[in-house]
């Protein structure tokens, strides 16, 4: 299924029905007295958080949601049916805005939970409401108001906890085919992943974390190199990056700890809060270099950069130093989760305070 993330739709909730004017006729009761019912309200729309949805694709082809209008009131005292309300289900991790004020109008973060973007109309009033001692035969009555209308724009923000960043070919579809069960393309030219994946990496019974692949970001990504900075925004929710590098690249002489700060410039283009996460950096391709090439590569980058948050050495490929580099991150998740009251620590050894220091 083709990965969509943003789409335009036009909602109108239904108008609310008539009310009716009438008077009641019957054998043997010449002054009955009027009987007009009230009008029935009109449907609203809600947008509901859906775990089975991952892509906005089919808004791509059903743009106008409509809810049911309210029924007309009848006479003999007769309300008119309520419209039904239209339920439109989402992924989670839904995002809604108003395209002309680019105003969040909410989002949807669990499964199940429900947002109100159009409220129907309420019902008209009968002429049977509008009857008192001095007003015996009312003729008057008062149509339903119209529901609301309104243009959305929904955007799909990906629900992660762990987001990987780098240049394109450096090995982040390798990586998250090697720790999850995602089966993202992998080929060895530039832009294989054309949109995000998810998987998710299990590490015992109830210790697993979610980790995203966005198409890889290039310089001038912020102003349309590439595939631009479009996809950046799926890791706006993560609570942690990995930085992956490609240490072992065809050009001997190419500027890998450059190509890191290159990242970071694009990332300060994006705004947010991203280019402040806690990232790590990953070397990947570890196991194409001769162990001293690799330990000196090592140390020019973290020098030249002045890296002070942890740092791997991998291989994506063979699967070298994935574990350990998966344990160290779901134990600073578990952490992460602890420190801002997400969740309480537990007595097993394995949830033991971790420090970033265990990882050099």
């Amino acid at each position: 299924m083709k990965f969509v993330d943003e789409a335009f739709i036009r909602v109108e909730a239904g108008d609310g029905g008539s009310g009716c004017v009438s008077f009641r006729r019957e054998k043997y009761i010449p002054k009955g007295g009027p009987d007009g019912g009230d009008g029935g309200d009109g449907g609203s729309i809600y947008l509901v958080a859906d775990n089975n949805l991952n892509t906005l694709v089919d808004f791509r082809f059903q743009r106008i949601h409509r809810a049911e209008r309210g029924h007309n009131g009848m006479g003999k005292d007769m309300r008119g049916r309520s419209g039904a309300d239209l339920i439109v289900r989402v992924p989670v991790g839904t995002r809604v805005f108003d395209p002309e004020t680019n105003e969040s109008l909410g989002e949807l973060l669990e499964n199940g939970q429900r947002l109100l973007i159009a409220r129907g109309g309420f019902h008209g009033i009968g002429n049977a409401r509008y009857k008192s001692s001095t007003n015996r035969a009312p003729r008057q009555f008062s149509p339903g108001s119209l529901g609301d209308r309104r243009d959305l724009h929904l955007e799909l923000i990906l629900l992660a906890d762990v987001g990987l960043l780098g240049f394109p070919n450096a090995g982040k579809s390798s990586l998250i085919r090697q720790v999850s069960s995602a089966r993202p393309k992998v080929a060895d030219y530039p832009f294989t992943t054309l949109y995000p994946n998810l998987g998710v990496v299990r590490l015992g019974r109830s210790r697993s974390f979610v980790i995203a692949d966005i198409p890889g970001v290039i310089e001038g990504a912020a102003d349309g190199a590439g595939l631009g900075i479009q996809f950046l925004k799926h890791l706006a929710r993560t609570r942690l990056l990995l930085h992956l590098v490609d240490i072992a690249p065809f050009d001997e002489d190419q500027d890998l700890a450059g190509e890191v700060r290159k990242i970071e410039t694009e990332l300060a283009a994006f705004g947010g809060d991203l280019v402040d996460k806690e990232r790590w950096l990953v070397l990947n391709k570890c196991d194409r270099l001769p162990e001293d090439v690799m330990v000196a590569r090592r140390t020019r980058i973290l020098d030249t950069l002045g890296w002070q948050a942890p740092v791997y050495e991998v291989s994506a490929l063979t699967g070298a130093g994935t574990d350990r580099l998966m344990e160290d991150l779901m134990r600073r998740l578990e952490q992460i989760k602890l420190e801002s009251g997400e969740a309480t620590r537990a007595d097993d050894p394995e949830d033991a305070e971790w420090h970033p220091l265990d990882s050099q």
